[in-house]
């Protein structure tokens, strides 16, 4: 397959930022305008998808959490600014602390697959994930523990066989419909109606990961800074021109 048909690193990072500002539009602007959120379903699992890939290539995993760690706590006051308003708001959080705590169980799982023998290791590393999975839903990090739970798919079933593309869908499939399912849009077809969840139109993102075959495209300090302005300054801007409107 040419790089004609390829998604670089950079590519789907610009991409999966295009979907973001569609989905946040329409969360703080355009609330009757559906389809961009439904556009913005794709955005997270490529953001999952690059936090993952991202979390096996670096060469330091401290720095990268603690990287992480900074953007979280800057984007923190711009999101609660685009959700509620307020520069306070306790019961949802960015969906860069659902990256962090997704890197720091992946560091535990990685240490006890080390350390430990395989039996004990795998019993350890399943009792991790579904810690990491209730506290997402307890810290009210954006996308809960699904969210979670779809970093650790991404790195843990990261190969291109058909296998581990497989498992990515089924995981995919079960965290979004069936732990997120949620709002529903009814298809009417001759004879019966089926109904299909606006979430699990987020499994569209996989076509995309699958285009990517590890090239890192555009790659600068200025690029990766900017990628990382990018989510606290759009929802701040978004923020500000909610307020003048509704001034």
């Amino acid at each position: 397959m040419g790089r004609k048909t390829e998604f670089s690193s950079a590519g789907l990072h610009v991409l999966a930022m295009g979907f973001m500002l569609c989905d946040h539009l329409w969360a703080a602007l355009f609330p009757a305008q559906e389809w961009l959120t439904c556009i913005g379903r794709l955005a997270f699992p490529l953001f999952a998808f690059m936090a993952a890939e991202g979390c096996a290539r670096t060469r330091n995993l401290r720095r990268y959490m603690l990287r992480m760690l900074c953007w979280a706590v800057l984007s923190e006051i711009p999101f609660n600014l685009m959700i509620s308003g307020s520069a306070f708001y306790p019961y949802h959080q960015n969906v860069l602390w659902t990256f962090l705590l997704s890197l720091l169980l992946i560091a535990l799982i990685e240490k006890c697959r080390t350390c430990l023998k395989p039996v004990p290791a795998a019993f350890l590393s399943v009792g991790l994930g579904a810690a990491g999975f209730i506290l997402g839903f307890a810290a009210m990090t954006d996308y809960y523990g699904a969210g979670v739970l779809t970093v650790l798919t991404f790195y843990f079933f990261r190969g291109r066989n058909w296998k581990e593309r497989l498992l990515q869908l089924v995981c995919l499939y079960i965290l979004n419909v069936e732990l997120l399912g949620g709002y529903c849009y009814e298809l009417r077809l001759p004879g019966y109606t089926v109904e299909i969840a606006q979430q699990s139109l987020a499994l569209l993102s996989l076509p995309l990961i699958w285009l990517y075959r590890g090239r890192q495209g555009l790659h600068s300090k200025a690029f990766q800074y900017f990628c990382y302005a990018f989510y606290p300054v759009h929802m701040l801007l978004l923020a500000a021109a909610r307020a003048w409107i509704l001034r």
